[in-house]
């Protein structure tokens, strides 16, 4: 193989791993926010699991995370604001890259 060749498996090697770190960042940030807005709605037990699941998936709906900021600003009318939830966001976000580089 040419040097060439090396570079470019190892920028997509780079590519890929950091596109499963992002992956598990936004999976565990998903699960943390489902795990406060669970606590808000008084949800425990197997109530809180599958809360925590719904809000996990509706991740899935679309890129970017405004699908699971519509999911909990509708879920949690009343309860939290939308400069609450997105500071919660931004927190858990911030906390899931910590530890998923922490474990990589």
């Amino acid at each position: 193989m040419t040097s060439f060749d090396d570079r470019k498996d190892a920028y997509e090697n780079k590519f890929a791993h950091d596109a499963e770190l992002q992956f598990k960042a936004d999976a565990r940030c998903n699960k943390m926010l489902g795990e406060w807005a669970a606590a808000l709605l008084g949800k425990t037990g197997a109530e809180a699991t599958d809360y925590i699941r719904t809000v996990v998936t509706a991740d899935f709906e679309e890129a970017g995370h405004e699908d699971v900021y519509r999911k909990l600003a509708g879920d949690l009318d009343g309860k939290a604001d939308e400069t609450t939830i997105r500071a919660k966001m931004a927190e858990c976000m911030a906390e899931a890259r910590r530890q998923v580089l922490a474990e990589s």
